[in-house]
């Protein structure tokens, strides 16, 4: 998700100065809606952004690698790609994954990163472009930039209008927070265990938050999460579960007054959408990974080193954080509005 919403300011640049150019973007299923929030086969208000999503299941196919439906899927996704016969093919994310995506797509250029985050993907690069931005937004734009021959600087973006989501955002405001209560988002999921900062501290975060008047909400992956479900149990029941879809995600988000979360997918969306965030950061560099264009409270500890290796245990700097900072934080951004 992080890596979807992280590229889109490039090409939401590249939107901006050539609107009658055909941009396609492969990607996987399960992060489609933060471009299309319908089956729409136009670009417009339910796809603002590109105009064509290419269907990738990366996730089924890691599942079962050499299953003859696996190949099959390969295949087709192969056939499609190659079908559009693309002037040029820009790896945004420097996996190996990725570089595979785009030389299956064949056509014009292909180019990506000089020095990628899997160094493996630069042999599959026709041209591999240095970049020397710190965030991630604008070596982004460097790399987009400089395959298309032109400076780009971070363009805010346009995420898919989706009736179905807004209106289950109504319904559960009118539920939950009433008469227009204030509401803050928790989302306290990480995508490994270094990253996560411990489920009843988020709890104390949210007793405080509900204690000040607001309604402290916490984003779950899946209904019955059990993570979502332990920071309610340590907030005293002050806290909401709210298992929702990416685009009910992006609704909610719009209208929260804050979001508290650590480097993961929904304090990303909510730096797109220019919602304040308090971002919790351990061993990923908030100078690379942190939130860009919106007000913040970057809280990350001295002693934290920036490691990718994909621990399970909560990496120690990332543990020397504590609730009473999160919730100074908190209320620091959400003074203007107390």
């Amino acid at each position: 998700m992080g890596d979807v919403l992280h590229a889109m300011p490039a090409v939401a640049a590249l939107r901006q100065r050539h609107p009658d150019w055909f941009i396609g973007w492969a990607i996987d299923p399960c992060w489609r809606d933060l471009l299309q929030s319908s089956a729409t086969s136009q670009r417009g208000a339910a796809m603002p952004l590109v105009d064509r999503c290419y269907a990738v299941p990366t996730r089924q196919w890691k599942r079962r690698p050499i299953s003859l439906e696996t190949l099959r899927s390969i295949a087709a996704v192969r056939r499609q790609l190659r079908g559009e016969q693309f002037d040029l093919c820009v790896d945004m994310q420097g996996s190996i994954r990725s570089s595979m995506i785009g030389w299956m797509a064949g056509g014009g250029k292909f180019a990506g990163p000089a020095d990628p985050r899997e160094q493996p993907a630069r042999w599959l690069y026709g041209e591999k472009i240095p970049m020397s931005a710190a965030h991630v937004i604008e070596q982004g734009c460097e790399l987009l930039g400089a395959a298309v021959g032109e400076r780009l600087t971070s363009t805010k973006i346009e995420l898919p209008a989706d009736q179905a989501s807004e209106a289950w955002r109504d319904e559960l405001l009118a539920r939950v927070a009433p008469e227009g209560r204030k509401f803050a988002l928790i989302a306290p999921s990480a995508g490994w265990g270094a990253k996560q900062w411990p489920a009843e501290r988020y709890g104390a975060v949210a007793a405080a938050l509900a204690q000040a008047g607001y309604v402290p909400l916490v984003n779950a992956v899946f209904a019955g999460d059990i993570l979502a479900n332990a920071v309610v149990n340590a907030s005293g029941g002050a806290a909401v579960v709210v298992p929702c879809s990416i685009g009910q995600l992006i609704a909610l988000t719009r209208h929260a007054s804050l979001v508290i979360a650590g480097d993961t997918g929904p304090l990303h969306l909510a730096a797109a959408l220019e919602r304040p965030v308090v971002a919790l950061f351990g061993p990923t560099d908030p100078a690379r990974n942190g939130p860009y264009g919106t007000a913040s409270r970057v809280l990350r500890h001295a002693s934290s080193k920036k490691d990718h290796t994909r621990h399970a245990a909560t990496e120690k700097g990332l543990m020397q954080i504590t609730a009473e900072e999160v919730i100074a934080a908190a209320f620091d951004l959400l003074q203007p509005t107390r």
